[in-house]
């Protein structure tokens, strides 16, 4: 079968290579997955390139640990192996797991649900880490509930496009911060007011900010969020070490100082919440945001067009 394999950190384009792999065999507790699309997103020109360095005990050390990359996807089950009764073979489904880009993957039982009835494949696959990540920002640390403000900075992106919806679906008044060019999108997402990056800082006074790419600085969140409110951080850039991490400790010292609740987020992968927000989906209150899709040989494309924002919402590579 044909699979995406690194077997080094690296420039994309030299070390991502399409090849014949052998096809996986599902173990207790696991099914087999056709796959018809796995997501791009954000994090995997930094797990590709091996970054941060301080990941690599858990990613790979000198070379990935995972030699196919791709963290979600969705499809339709091959095969099912001993012992699971949750899922038969035909079941189209969703869900996350280690190795995407390619044409099949064994995946713990446990990891996937039946795909909403009304996406697509390729809206299905793009719905579980963004989604898990969004839903956690939003109700978990943020607790949004009626009325809330929240500002959502950088939403027009993978997470964001879920983080504007899921705000509106807990009652939020939602301040979606992107570029002029996407504000029609963040519009279409249900947000109450939009505002350009590029024009400086919107007014203050939100209750939670989600900050889903480290740009504003701590100065900055002091003066758009209300005493007391919530930083929800999510993103971060910076240097090959932390790639923003940092950044996490500086706001949870420095908050107390200026006024507000600094929650730094790393996401856990729930399948409560998988099936949360197939409810969602399935109701019509929750939609994911395709921009566009590639062949399995163009993933290095594909997650350079997402890291220079050239997306709206996600891309989706079709095996």
């Amino acid at each position: 079968m044909k699979a995406i394999v690194q077997d080094s950190y690296g420039d994309l384009d030299e070390v991502l290579r399409l090849v014949d792999i052998e096809k996986p065999v599902p173990a207790a507790g696991e099914v087999l997955v056709r796959v018809r699309a796995a997501p791009v997103v954000g994090g995997d020109w930094h797990l590709m390139r091996g970054l941060p360095y301080l990941a690599r005990p858990i990613t790979g050390l000198r070379r990935p640990r995972n030699r196919v990359p791709g963290l979600e996807l969705a499809g339709a089950v091959e095969e099912v192996g001993p012992g699971v009764d949750s899922l038969d073979v035909g079941d189209e489904v969703f869900g996350w797991c280690s190795g995407a880009f390619q044409e099949y993957a064994a995946v713990p039982a446990g990891q996937l649900a039946r795909k909403p009835a009304n996406l697509t494949v390729e809206q299905a696959a793009a719905v579980p880490i963004s989604g898990f990540t969004a839903l956690q920002a939003v109700r978990d640390l943020g607790r949004v509930g009626p009325g809330t403000k929240v500002l959502v900075h950088g939403a027009t992106g993978s997470v964001g496009t879920y983080a504007v919806q899921l705000a509106k679906v807990f009652g939020a008044e939602v301040t979606a911060v992107c570029g002029a060019a996407k504000a029609d999108l963040a519009r279409d997402l249900g947000a109450d007011h939009v505002h350009d990056y590029a024009t400086g800082e919107p007014p203050g006074g939100f209750d939670v900010l989600v900050d889903l790419y480290g740009n504003p600085s701590l100065r900055t969140c002091r003066r758009l969020v209300r005493k007391g409110g919530a930083v929800v951080l999510v993103g971060g850039t910076g240097g090959c070490w932390f790639m923003g991490t940092d950044r996490w400790l500086r706001a949870l010292v420095a908050a107390p100082f200026l006024g507000f609740k600094a929650k730094p987020l790393v996401h856990k992968d729930r399948h409560e919440d998988l099936l949360f927000l197939r409810d969602l989906i399935e109701s019509g209150r929750l939609t994911p945001v395709l921009d566009r899709t590639y062949p399995l040989a163009d993933v290095a494309k594909a997650v350079e067009d997402v890291r220079r924002g050239r997306v709206r919402g996600h891309a989706v590579v079709t095996p």
